[in-house]
């Protein structure tokens, strides 16, 4: 799970979003806790200020709910060495400075999130690991229908969250933060940090120089390009209230074409997967949804709780405590082995 504060996160009131609360629990608890029910994760491994992240987790409700290892990770420069050092350290008998995987084991799935999801559900997770699971692809990306997440726009007086999206053929999507991901099947890893910190397709010139970055790949960089700019004028266009001439764009960009493009580009093979319940989609990028989520966080989560057991039955594992799991434990950069075993 990222939880770091480097260049790629987005900090809201000046602080890094997975130590803010929303209901009365820090972003980092609430979604450590909720994986605890996800049956598909086996253990929960955090990336981050790992001091911060200590205290974040030390408080006795977590603890009495945790039934999983929980490893604490230092964070490393960017995403992308997060996400890929901290992966060679978790693979079974792996020392501090990690190592590569096996064939064997380059074939398991990690499922890669963010800790700024204050209404995640585990029917959400689960259903998306599985549907993951069965794509068999090197990387799956999660989205959400903008009909999942209409329930929450503003509406009857009452404030909401708005979201941007991928203006694609099948309809408007938003991607839902989370990624099932065989890191070591990636043959250009470096393009997913560059997709993440320009993700938002706000400004001009990070977009175009993207945009050249992509151009200049010759791995399926000028496809890329072309669907690139064909997603930010539909999205500027949708945005702009010109819906009828974004419908008219996004009907040259088809999910097939967009994966494939992808894929290309990653040199591996790459899926979309849509989930419903939509809880995955709603994070916090600002303070106008910051606030929002806190005033609205009883009467959402509570829809969303009800909306994931009518789609797909009870919550998949139960709360327990006293379970002997091993406690939360941090890992220092440094020559430091994990024990034996760990995944």
């Amino acid at each position: 799970m990222a939880a770091g504060d480097a260049r790629a996160a987005r900090a809201v009131y000046g602080e890094s979003k997975a130590y803010l609360e929303v209901g009365g629990r820090s972003l980092i608890a609430r979604i450590v806790s909720m994986l605890q029910r996800v049956p598909e994760v086996s253990e929960v491994w955090v990336v981050g200020n790992a001091g911060r992240l200590a205290k974040a987790l030390d408080e006795p409700t977590l603890k009495s709910e945790l039934v999983k290892p929980l490893w604490i990770v230092p964070q490393y420069r960017n995403l992308y060495e997060n996400a890929w050092l901290t992966y060679r350290r978790l693979l079974p008998g792996a020392g501090a400075e990690g190592r590569d995987p096996t064939p064997e084991e380059a074939e398991l799935p990690i499922l890669y999130l963010s800790a700024d999801l204050p209404f995640a559900t585990p029917q959400e997770l689960s259903s998306f690991v599985r549907k993951g699971l069965a794509a068999q692809a090197d990387y799956v990306l999660g989205l959400t229908t903008e009909h999942e997440l209409e329930p929450f726009y503003p509406k009857d007086g009452l404030p909401g969250i708005r979201m941007a999206y991928f203006n694609l053929r099948e309809g408007r999507f938003r991607q839902s933060n989370l990624h099932l991901v065989k890191p070591a099947k990636l043959g250009k890893r470096q393009y997913v940090e560059d997709m993440y910190e320009h993700r938002y397709q706000r400004q001009l010139g990070q977009v175009l120089g993207l945009a050249w970055r992509l151009f200049m790949d010759r791995g399926g960089g000028v496809r890329v390009l072309f669907y690139y700019a064909l997603m930010h004028l539909a999205g500027v266009l949708d945005r702009s209230g010109l819906r009828r001439l974004a419908d008219g764009v996004r009907r040259m960009i088809g999910l097939g074409r967009v994966e494939r493009a992808c894929g290309a580009l990653l040199r591996a093979s790459f899926r979309f997967v849509v989930t419903d319940v939509g809880g995955c989609a709603l994070d916090v990028d600002n303070e106008h949804d910051l606030d929002v989520a806190r005033l609205r966080f009883a009467d959402w989560e509570r829809e969303l709780l009800r909306a994931a057991e009518r789609l797909h039955g009870p919550l998949p594992l139960p709360a327990r405590a006293g379970q002997g799991v091993a406690p939360l434990r941090v890992i220092p950069h440094g020559s430091q082995a994990l024990p034996e075993g760990a995944t």
